[in-house]
């Protein structure tokens, strides 16, 4: 971009004139970021780092129940009941359950919990049960219409013809790996997920839900009325399970299967009808050798519960007394939440380095004559440590002929323990680590990271890099967008292959540039200049990104404002100057956004749509992102600034928390994701950088043009 004249702030876009203030900010902004502060470090864990619960939806609690039951293990009576508590807070008003805590029903999500609640003792009249049998009657296409992951998964329960499933076979995982659809191009989460999947559909596995009950649930589930044109209604062995092998629920459908896809399934079909005995063989024993590989390689958790219930069931279904079974069963409790309000689930990640990177990030930039200099100072000592214990520091044995990369150097978004280590970690967290070797700091320099193990966490970060510039997550990119025509899942999107994501580009900008300042001539001048190419060529990428109307997308995290909050930290960090076009256009945007009420609200249909969709409430946390960019772009005596910390400050809860509000992060394009501690760093930073500029503890870098010095 090489504009080099102001932005002039469009009419429709200015901030409306702001109600006279009784009350002077800083006699709100002082407190409240005292007890921001006070409520962040309540929640810092005995070990010194920080997690909070990363919601998603009672799916892998249902998969967990029915692989409990395939592996004939029952599930304790208190346990039972918390599960039951959890299906019974987040189901819809209607009686189904969604995608996310915002989501109308889905038929895949309702339908596994109804069998789940089944297999769990509910009776079929039971409200939870009944509700939802009678929702699941409603919809056009009924169970019928459940996506592909749904289909198998009801297949291995004897409620699902396996003629009705689409084939993914073993044979895949051993055919020639230059192949452009060969599953190790796929994004490492649905190459797992399917290796799974294949060998589960290659022995037609078959789950013993015991005591009549498969019987009962065909009659429950097909047992509605029929509507016309729909099969159910009739009895299960009458169904045509093949003629729906295509059927999806508008509910649940966001990505239809393509041509491409289509036709690969009819020619496979005819294969399924009468495999090559010896092929398959061979082809479920390679594939349960890379289960027994990854189940040990994560230590027994799994790249996620998804994958690692799956693979439970492949080494069950191998050998019910397989020595590693015991083992991979024990691994899925790594996953599991409990407590009294929300009963016991299982959720999809872990985010111990993710949350304690952030939450170092706020309390560093805490003035420390605004909070308890003791209090921030012990804390930061604290998730210092912890976090740079979190860092691997061992290779993977194995991890080459597995077609796994490197992990030596990298931070895993959880603990670390399963070994799957991700860009955006790894450059947060030496972020965070790097921002507080300065001189006052109060980690001693005895306690501080040592080169070597920055050296390795910058040889890692570049392996993540793409041509373009831009950084993969866990890996760079290894299959062109045309993977993503044949994506099977039906539900989710962008799930099939690696590929240059804004927000990992961003905070491996910015790592980079930390490493390269902090180690300088340690890194050689070998790995420097990679830095320099890698730090230039990402910076480029970003610039590039920038929509016309100032935005960037985002992708992991909702959406736009999310996006904007990444780049111009990035930005900043990278030296670009408050008056750089680049920056200008994305203030412009973010000021267009303001709400009335001082906030910024992000509705979770802008990652469907890809375009903005507003929430009709403002957001703390979509604030939070708006204000830290805006602070790298306007003063913070700007009136837009001064709107949203005092919306921020009229949000704060008495004990120094902020309330819990809508979906604020994305997985797979639809998965929308409750981060519980988003809401508790990022006001707390946002507070924190606006105390220290207003404060004049930093001198500012801004230097705005007239239009936006408002």
């Amino acid at each position: 971009m090489t504009m080099s004249t102001p932005i002039t702030l469009p009419t429709s876009t200015q901030v409306r004139p702001p109600v006279p203030f009784v009350v002077p900010l800083q006699t709100l902004l002082h407190p409240a970021l005292r007890g921001a502060v006070q409520h962040l470090t309540s929640v810092q864990k005995s070990d010194g780092g920080w997690e909070g619960e990363m919601v998603w939806n009672t799916m892998i609690l249902s998969q967990y129940v029915l692989t409990q039951r395939a592996c004939g293990r029952d599930i304790p009576q208190a346990a039972v009941d918390k599960m039951i508590q959890h299906y019974r807070v987040t189901r819809t008003s209607d009686g189904a359950w969604g995608m996310h805590g915002e989501s109308a029903g889905y038929v895949y999500f309702t339908a596994l919990a109804y069998v789940a609640l089944r297999v769990l003792g509910l009776s079929p009249q039971d409200p939870l049960c009944k509700d939802a049998r009678e929702w699941l009657g409603r919809q056009p296409e009924g169970v019928l219409g459940i996506p592909h992951w749904g289909k198998f998964w009801l297949a291995m329960c004897g409620l699902y013809g396996w003629a009705g499933v689409n084939p993914f076979p073993p044979e895949l995982f051993v055919a020639p790996q230059w192949l452009p659809f060969h599953p190790s191009r796929f994004y490492n989460h649905t190459r797992y997920i399917y290796l799974g999947i294949a060998y589960l559909y290659g022995k037609r596995f078959q789950i013993d839900l015991g005591g009549g009950l498969r019987d009962e649930l065909r009659a429950e589930l097909y047992g509605h009325p029929g509507q016309e044109g729909r099969l159910a209604g009739q009895p299960f062995e009458q169904i045509d399970f093949h003629s729906h092998r295509h059927t999806v629920a508008k509910s649940d459908l966001f990505v239809a299967p393509s041509a491409v896809l289509k036709a690969g399934y009819e020619l496979l079909h005819p294969y399924e009808r009468k495999p090559i005995r010896a092929l398959r063989e061979y082809a479920l024993g390679f594939c349960l050798d890379r289960i027994l590989y990854e189940m040990s390689a994560s230590r027994y958790q799994g790249i996620s519960p998804v994958n690692g219930l799956l693979n439970c069931l492949a080494i069950y279904s191998h050998n019910p007394a397989h020595p590693e079974l015991p083992r991979c069963l024990a691994g899925m409790e790594a996953w599991k939440w409990e407590d009294d309000a929300e009963g016991i689930r299982y959720c999809g990640a872990r985010s111990n380095s993710w949350d304690t990177a952030f939450a170092l990030l706020a309390l560093h930039e805490t003035p420390t004559d605004v909070a308890s200099a003791g209090l921030v100072a012990e804390s930061l000592q604290k998730g210092y440590a912890h976090l740079r214990s979190l860092q691997l520091h061992s290779e993977l044995p194995g991890h080459k002929a597995e077609r796994r990369e490197s992990i030596l150097g990298g931070w895993c978004f959880s603990d670390g323990v399963h070994r799957w280590p991700v860009s955006d970690c790894t450059a947060e967290a030496v972020s965070a680590l790097l921002a507080l070797h300065h001189p006052g700091s109060p980690i001693a320099p005895s306690e501080r990271i040592s080169s070597q193990h920055l050296i390795e966490a910058a040889r890692f970060l570049l392996l993540r890099q793409n041509p373009d510039g831009g950084f993969g997550s866990y890996e760079a990119r290894r299959a062109g967008s045309i993977l993503e025509s044949i994506n099977p899942s039906e539900m989710y999107g962008s799930c099939m292959t690696e590929r240059s994501y804004l927000e990992c580009t961003a905070s491996c900008l910015r790592g980079l540039i930390a490493l390269r300042n902090h180690l300088g001539a340690e890194l050689g001048s070998t790995l420097l200049i990679q830095i320099n190419t890698a730090i230039a060529a990402a910076l480029g990428l970003l610039r590039q990104s920038q929509r016309p109307d100032g935005s960037f997308p985002g992708f992991w995290g909702i959406n736009f404002t999310y996006g904007i909050f990444h780049v111009l930290e990035a930005l900043h960090a990278a030296g670009v100057p408050a008056h750089d076009p680049a920056i200008q256009r994305a203030a412009v945007w973010l000021l267009g956004k303001q709400k009335p009420d001082g906030g910024w609200g992000e509705h979770y249909s802008s990652c469907l749509t890809g375009e903005y969709v507003p929430h009709p409430q403002s957001q703390v946390v979509n604030t939070s992102w708006a204000l830290l960019g805006l602070l790298l772009a306007l003063p913070p005596s700007h009136q837009a600034i001064e709107r949203g910390i005092r919306f921020l400050s009229d949000q704060q809860l008495p004990d120094g928390s902020f309330p819990q509000q809508a979906q604020a992060g994305v997985f797979f394009g639809t998965a929308m994701l409750d981060y519980r501690l988003y809401k508790s760093y990022f006001p707390l930073w946002a507070l924190a950088r606006v105390a220290r500029l207003r404060d004049g503890k930093e001198t500012s870098h801004v230097r705005v043009p007239s239009t936006l010095a408002r």
